[in-house]
């Protein structure tokens, strides 16, 4: 095993919470109540995916791609205020950093992306950076990370692939790779039963790579 391949949102930084919050005021000034189950749908696609379910759940009369804009403006209006970092990430990265590859492939848009790694000074820490800008078919389709994959040149089989949410998850899975599920507590309801280990948190997912290298 050669490289780690990350998600970010909920995985790494905790912005799960953010797009809830965001989409539940979104969906009060049109006057509708977005269910959880909803919310929990949404996580882990590509954006346009992600609200196209949220409009046509709450039937809303306005496009997906103005959904996204206005989302997308407010979400990035709070990352710029500044975002935490998942318990064990920094440990987790200075661990694995001399010894694998590392990449991120994440459903946010780059502009989102470059923020983050810039405001929390993790940019030096990934070989490659794979977001939603060109990618087809957004998760649980394994594209994004078979093109994360590519950019650092290791093949699928030889990578492990951590995941916070049941799509991407499923996306790692059917990449080819081995997939470490770290359920946030917006994702611990989802299904999990197809992934390699259901970590607690990020620790404990490279306390079991560390376990599976020793053998």
């Amino acid at each position: 095993m050669r490289a780690v391949v990350f998600d970010m949102d909920g995985l790494m930084i905790d912005t799960e919470g953010l797009y809830w919050a965001v989409g539940r005021q979104m969906a009060r000034e049109f006057g509708k109540e977005v269910q959880d189950d909803t919310l929990g749908r949404m996580m882990g696609r590509a954006p346009l995916d992600s609200v196209s379910i949220y409009a046509r759940e709450l039937g809303l009369s306005q496009s997906p791609a103005e959904l996204l804009e206005i989302r997308e403006a407010r979400v990035m209006q709070e990352i710029r205020k500044g975002v935490e970092p998942m318990p064990g990430l920094l440990e987790v990265l200075r661990e694995f950093k001399p010894r694998f590859k590392l990449a991120i492939a994440t459903s946010a848009p780059m502009r989102f992306l470059n923020v983050i790694l810039d405001g929390m000074g993790l940019r030096h820490y990934f070989d490659a950076l794979q977001t939603s800008d060109d990618i087809t078919h957004g998760k649980p389709h394994p594209e994004i990370y078979l093109k994360a994959m590519a950019q650092i040149g290791i093949p699928p089989a030889e990578c492990f692939v951590l995941e916070d949410s049941s799509n991407g998850a499923l996306a790692g899975k059917r990449s080819g790779a081995y997939v470490i599920a770290v359920p946030s507590q917006y994702t611990r309801s989802q299904d999990f039963q197809f992934v390699d280990f259901l970590a607690g948190n990020l620790l404990d997912a490279a306390g079991h790579i560390e376990s599976l290298l020793r053998k």
